[in-house]
């Protein structure tokens, strides 16, 4: 196991799995998605490339979005990430998100809420399916996601 820093400063963990496998990813309540919220995220893409073998799709988001990379590991999309919005204050440095799957998106926020967590973004719909963001009692912040069966 490992934890280090790339070069836009986000914090991230890797571990070679033994005795512990890992977490079965896209299980309700279990892992679904990371994302890379990066100041100077183009010179954190050669690190994932480097030390992950992950290869940058990049795609445009719409009129007045910014483009949005997945990091590819072969066929499979693993994660993905952006340059962190200029509307996040100067003091929040780079960091990784984690995604949440959920059988419903807006049932899980209000739960959430209703438990103490702040909102940071409100459910909505993304081209794959519909997501949140909150902060919990403590102030993690971790993101609620549904992807819409293709």
């Amino acid at each position: 196991m490992a934890v280090f820093q790339d070069p836009s400063g986000a914090f991230i963990g890797a571990w070679q799995p033994m005795a512990m496998s890992g977490f079965a990813a896209g299980a309700p309540g279990g892992y679904r998605w990371a994302e890379l919220n990066s100041r100077g995220f183009e010179a954190a893409l050669p690190f994932y490339a480097a030390v992950f073998g992950w290869v940058p799709r990049t795609s445009p988001m719409g009129e007045g979005q910014p483009p949005y990379t997945e990091f590819l590991l072969g066929d499979e999309s693993v994660a993905g990430g952006m340059e962190m919005s200029p509307m996040v204050p100067d003091a929040v440095p780079s960091y990784w998100m984690v995604y949440f799957s959920v059988d419903d998106v807006d049932a899980s926020f209000r739960m959430a809420i209703a438990r103490g967590a702040r909102e940071m973004v409100a459910p909505q719909d993304f081209p794959g399916g519909r997501f949140a963001i909150v902060a919990d009692p403590q102030g993690a912040v971790f993101g609620l996601h549904k992807v819409t069966p293709r």
